[in-house]
């Protein structure tokens, strides 16, 4: 496995819904990258027994965490605990680009 990775190497785009890329997925953790073009939604879901946070790596968003609702910018960090409710959208004119990290990591349920 390559320890080393660029996240540019991970950004991409869909037209679709947002883009979603793996840069690690190891035991306990799963970490990738979440790309969300202007207008585009993550709608609201949760994770049960998953912890999950995005760094936010380029742009801005407009997070829900439970009863929570905020915009969130470059260098800010966001966390999810599990069971916890949580969307983001791009309210903004340019690319979001989101580090995001869950654990523990369970194949097939990385969003």
């Amino acid at each position: 496995m390559e320890a080393r990775k660029h996240i540019s190497d991970a950004t991409g785009s869909r037209a679709d819904k947002p883009y979603k890329a793996t840069l690690f997925d190891g035991k306990t953790l799963f970490l990738g990258v979440n790309t969300l073009e202007p207008g585009q939604v993550q709608t609201p879901h949760s994770h049960s027994t998953q912890d999950k946070f995005f760094f936010v790596h380029r742009g801005s968003g407009h997070f829900s965490v439970e009863q929570q609702s905020f915009e969130a910018h470059a260098g800010d960090v966001v966390f999810m605990p599990a069971g916890s409710v949580h969307g983001v959208e791009n309210r903004s004119k340019e690319l979001l680009v989101l580090l995001m990290g869950i654990a523990p990591s369970q194949a097939g349920h990385h969003h």
